[in-house]
């Protein structure tokens, strides 16, 4: 009798909305776009909130291209407007926090698989190439992160002054730079290895080691020491 009432019960559920399902199967049990709907809350009233979050997700490529939409680009889809977008862009901007949460004992930086373990997740979905900064303490020690850059790689976007300014106030003793390459072939471009010896020129001025430059693909990476370039 239990067990099928119990039956009765999952069944009642699982035809209830998402933020039914939410409460009573917990978050880990919704797909994608029902966690999405339980975001937006509602429709417009020509459509559902289940509907437009599933064209949301198929518009944009996937849950993982949610790390890489802006709020402008959001309000074009429809069914989502200014409002919508800005709830779906605070909640995955609440996600990548928590995500990164830090722990109790800072993080350290061994070698180029400790760096890459730390940000690959995150990174190797994004659209756009995200040029990130790990600043360092003499121990190797993670005090301090930036995204300094978006968009292609060049020497004219990523520039010394700005890679180092946190590092100096941060009084980091080492960095270690990262970006991805969206293609998710981590093979490094001409223009990554200008950028790299460009950096590791200023940072022997300034005191501070460029520890390497990693290049994340999907799942892969290339560190640009590894490979010889910061030595030449």
């Amino acid at each position: 009798m239990f067990a099928e009432k119990d039956s009765v019960l999952v069944s009642s559920i699982t035809a209830d909305s998402p933020r039914e399902r939410l409460l009573h199967l917990g978050p880990s049990a919704l797909r994608a776009d029902e966690l999405l709907a339980c975001v937006m809350q509602s429709g417009n009233g020509r459509t559902t909130v289940f509907d437009i979050a599933h064209r949301l997700l198929e518009s944009i490529g996937g849950v993982y291209a949610l790390a890489d939409v802006e709020v402008s680009e959001l309000v074009h889809v429809p069914g989502i407007g200014r409002a919508k977008a800005i709830q779906i862009a605070a909640a995955v901007e609440l996600g990548r926090r928590i995500a990164h949460k830090p722990s109790e004992s800072r993080l350290q930086i061994r070698t180029a698989d400790d760096a890459a373990r730390y940000v690959m997740d995150r990174m190797r979905y994004l659209k756009k190439e995200h040029f990130v900064t790990l600043l360092l303490d003499t121990k190797h020690r993670l005090v301090g992160e930036e995204t300094c850059s978006i968009g292609s790689l060049d020497a004219s976007i990523v520039h010394p002054r700005e890679i180092f300014r946190l590092a100096v106030r941060r009084v980091a003793s080492a960095i270690l730079c990262v970006h991805n390459h969206p293609s998710g072939d981590p093979t490094p471009s001409p223009e990554d290895i200008a950028v790299t010896k460009r950096l590791t020129q200023s940072g022997r001025v300034l005191g501070i080691e460029v520890l390497d430059h990693l290049v994340i693909g999907d799942g892969r990476f290339i560190s640009l020491r590894a490979a010889g370039y910061m030595d030449k």
